[in-house]
């Protein structure tokens, strides 16, 4: 494969919602321009992004893939998202090395949630988007309604640039607005059909309007001449689309083949090349912004977006070099690591298939193999000119499921398997809960759950069992009260003696545990006194009603006793202990749960189901608002209401909601919930007193 300079490059991440066509689409560009011989498809498994072996048996995107093609002398490197909701994540870091975002929307189906999420995504990085109205030969498509739903969503700066020639099984072809010609199957170019001229030409009138609008230059031709020639319409909308002041439409069938030559056309004229950008912003060595041209004579730099650990070519780290030029064996800096890496052979990327290349330059997109020390989200740069890219934030996983090892020997491969994944999914999670010692597997959703388990036990033969985590409750004392605490035993020779006086009191929430020394002069010596405030942590760590640690209390050492041979550091822990014990007595203990901040995008017609199961999980609403034909609630939910909120939300929005959640804060169980779960943990033999004294 030939080099490409920056200007030969067009860098598209195809994104919407699950099922609306993506995967086929790309399938279609890649066939029609030669990448592929044949034409691949979904339902048998032959696309080329879709490769994975959940994703064949599924039929759905779980992950980005990359793919590239030729079209007129320009190379298109394709990443192909998902659109499924538990996988959405990774179209998000895919964008992050696009120039733009193809939004492929259902003919059928129209605006989905999914395709609202990505289009939040492209406008999080202030990238053009193209829109794709695949599927119009599917029966109940409809172009026009499908249009007046996307403006309603995204605006008037839609403009649709093609018109379908037909519809359902009548769909044949399309007129491009932009060259006033029609195309079908074949693909080439003719005469647009007598009974369409005149609705194209209006159409195309409205697009003259648009663009030149925009321009005084532009402006005073269309009023001298009364309309716009191509050179001068093509670079209008060139610029209208980097500007982000339209979003043109587009139509296509691509299981049918149809209008994808015509889209592949206009993704060249239209999608900025890398450098139009001119900069690219960063940071330097001392964290201070500063900006990057995106030249390919500049100082080599280059953001890793996405890393595939293949069970064959080990880890692959994906790159999008945005300045200077790069060489197989190259040896750079990352920058994130502060360590240096050589590249060795780089690669261009077709689904699972790498192919060498000798050279890249700034725009294009390479990926090199088995680096040490590189992740995602790391920046190569020059170590003379450093520079470092911020990494692509993923909000806090939503769902967690406890994870346990079925054997002994999968308890042993676990822990590496899961490190590879975790490099793979950056929307995976893998913790262990200091309080209830489970290993948490987190997630977008249960589905990504499912996979992430799948994968461990073909990819890496790792077997586990999942279940419902424990709920991490804690516990505090309420009230003020003089306590003593008081050890003495005598067993024959040299006993053990520890008084200690200490005044117990209840924090407010989130004050965490404090400890006082009041004490003047010597009533216990200096050396004995952090022996106390250990034995009450101690003591406090093993629960006061439930044996959950308790928190958010103040504990003022204000007086105590000791013996001049039998006094110890231990005697004033057991002290300490005791003291603790006897607060618990006397003040009243409450139960505490952690209180979640959910964020619930859901379609408007069921936010009121939403609103009314949150408030029956013991939910507080915060606020409701729009966005676009979504509805986003935020609430305050107690995570044991949660645990299996995914079925639910499912159950209401016909699988089209998703959520997010994260610990605010935490607060009193009600006492008839308290009651139950103070049963329980006396069943499990929570509760217990360590016998030291």
């Amino acid at each position: 494969m030939r080099v490409f300079d920056t200007k030969e490059i067009r860098n598209i991440g195809i994104v919407g919602h699950g099922h609306a066509g993506k995967t086929s689409l790309v399938a279609a560009m890649l066939f029609d321009t030669g990448a592929t011989p044949r034409l691949g498809r979904v339902d048998d498994g032959s696309t080329v992004t879709d490769y994975d072996e959940d994703e064949v048996a599924r039929k759905i995107t779980i992950t980005s893939a990359l793919a590239h093609c030729e079209w007129k002398d320009k190379k298109i490197n394709i990443i192909d998202t998902p659109g499924y909701a538990a996988f959405i994540l990774d179209a998000k870091a895919a964008l992050r090395a696009a120039e733009a975002a193809i939004v492929v929307i259902d003919a059928v189906n129209g605006v989905e949630v999914q395709a609202e999420k990505a289009w939040g995504y492209a406008q999080e990085f202030a990238i053009p988007r193209l829109l794709v109205i695949n599927k119009m030969d599917k029966e109940r498509a409809n172009f026009e309604q499908t249009v007046e739903q996307i403006i309603e969503t995204w605006g008037r700066r839609v403009v649709p640039l093609q018109i379908p020639i037909g519809s359902e099984l009548n769909f044949k072809g399309v007129i491009d607005l932009v060259h006033y010609k029609a195309y079908y199957a074949d693909g080439k170019a003719t005469e647009i059909p007598e009974e369409m001229k005149d609705a194209a030409q209006t159409a195309r009138e409205k697009i003259i309007d648009v663009v030149a609008e925009a321009s005084e230059e532009l402006m005073e031709k269309y009023f001298a001449d009364g309309t716009l020639s191509d050179e001068d319409l093509i670079p209008g909308i060139h610029a209208a689309v980097k500007e982000r002041r339209i979003f043109p439409v587009f139509v296509t069938s691509a299981t049918q083949n149809i209008g994808i030559q015509p889209l592949l056309t206009e993704i060249v004229e239209l999608v900025p090349a890398p450098d139009e950008f001119l900069v690219v912003k960063g940071k330097d060595t001392r964290g201070e912004e500063i900006e990057r041209e995106i030249r390919d004579v500049a100082p080599f730099s280059a953001f890793v977006f996405k890393t595939v650990a293949d069970p064959f070519a080990g880890r692959i780290n994906i790159f999008k070099i945005y300045s200077g030029t790069v060489k197989s064996d190259a040896t750079v800096m990352n920058c994130t690591k502060s360590a240096q890496e050589r590249l060795g052979p780089l690669h261009v990327i077709q689904g699972k298939n790498l192919e060498k290349i000798a050279e890249a330059k700034a725009g294009d997109i390479v990926a090199v193999t088995k680096l040490r020390e590189t992740t995602t989200g790391d920046t190569f740069c020059d170590k003379a000119s450093q520079i470092s890219y911020d990494a692509v934030k993923f909000p806090t996983p939503a769902i967690s499921f406890a994870i346990e090892p079925k054997s002994r020997n999968d308890e042993d491969k676990l822990s590496q398997a899961l490190h590879k994944m975790l490099e793979e999914d950056l929307a995976l999670n893998f913790t262990r809960d200091p309080q209830t010692k489970e290993f948490l597997l987190s997630g977008t959703g249960q589905v990504h759950i499912e996979v992430a388990v799948n994968k461990l036990k073909k990819r890496y033969g790792v077997e586990v069992a999942l279940h419902p985590p424990k709920v991490a409750y804690l516990e505090t004392l309420k009230g003020r009260a003089e306590i003593v605490g008081r050890h003495k035993k005598q067993s024959g020779g040299r006993g053990q003696f520890g008084e200690a006086t200490c005044i117990f009191e209840g924090l407010p929430r989130g004050s965490g545990f404090e400890f006082v020394d009041k004490i003047f002069g010597g009533s216990i010596p200096q050396q004995w006194r952090p022996a106390v405030e250990k034995g009450v942590k101690d003591a406090a760590a093993q629960g006061a009603i439930a044996g959950y640690p308790v928190i958010d209390f103040k504990v003022e050492l204000i007086d105590g006793k000791y013996h001049s041979v039998d006094s110890d550091d231990f005697s004033f822990q057991v002290a300490g202990r005791k003291a603790f014990r006897a607060a618990k007595e006397k003040l009243k203990a409450v139960l505490l749960e952690p209180i979640m901040n959910v964020e619930i995008t859901v379609p408007q017609e069921n936010s009121g189901d939403i609103l009314g199961d949150i408030n029956s999980r013991r939910g507080r609403v915060s606020g409701m608002d729009s966005k676009g034909n979504q509805a986003v609630v935020k609430a305050q939910v107690p995570l044991s209401e949660m645990l299996s909120y995914q079925s639910t939300l499912n159950s209401i929005t016909g699988a089209r909601g998703s959520y997010t959640m994260e610990l605010d804060h935490y607060d009193e169980v009600p006492a008839s919930i308290a009651q139950k779960i103070i049963q329980k943990a006396q069943e499990e033999g929570r509760i217990r007193v360590v016998e030291d004294e």
